[in-house]
């Protein structure tokens, strides 16, 4: 995944949102996005990308880090440009994305002023969904998907 340009993956969601659209197979006007790990960044990077997304909800996604001509950005250096709302859930024992790049990102999306809103799980690590995982959290896992479930239901997704 890491050698998969972020240019790339933006188009290939635009199709497939597209071909959904065009196929029948989805609803367009209600437009959402939820990734893991890999897929959490996404998330943000999407919400900056597409200006028919409604809602994402990114599940411990990088948000800081370095940067390459692959990945120029970094979620929080999009955070003054989401055009959608996205939920971002983390564990506040993750060992690969620290406390303090979450609340740099919060400081970044107050700043904006865009409706977003990150829950930290302080005894979840990372992976906190992966119920096939050691880190698999049970509790965080649940709320987590009842807020996903709210969040996309409060932004017109669900």
């Amino acid at each position: 995944m890491s050698k998969v340009p972020d240019a790339q993956v933006m188009s290939d969601l635009d199709a497939t949102a597209d071909w959904a659209g065009k196929s029948g197979k989805g609803d367009t006007l209600r437009l959402g996005i939820t990734g893991f790990c890999w897929g959490g960044r996404i998330v943000w990077l999407y919400a900056a990308h597409n200006p028919k997304l409604k809602a994402g909800v990114a599940w411990y996604g990088r948000l800081v880090g370095p940067t390459n001509e692959l990945q120029p950005k970094n979620p929080i250096d999009v955070a003054g440009s989401l055009k959608a709302a996205v939920l971002g859930l983390y564990g506040g024992k993750d060992q690969g994305i620290p406390l303090d790049s979450i609340e740099k990102m919060r400081a970044a999306l107050k700043a904006a002023g865009n409706p977003a809103e990150i829950v930290v799980y302080s005894e979840a690590g990372h992976g906190f969904n992966a119920d096939y995982r050691p880190s698999y959290n049970k509790e965080a896992a649940q709320d987590g998907w009842k807020r996903l479930q709210e969040w996309f239901k409060k932004y017109g997704v669900a």
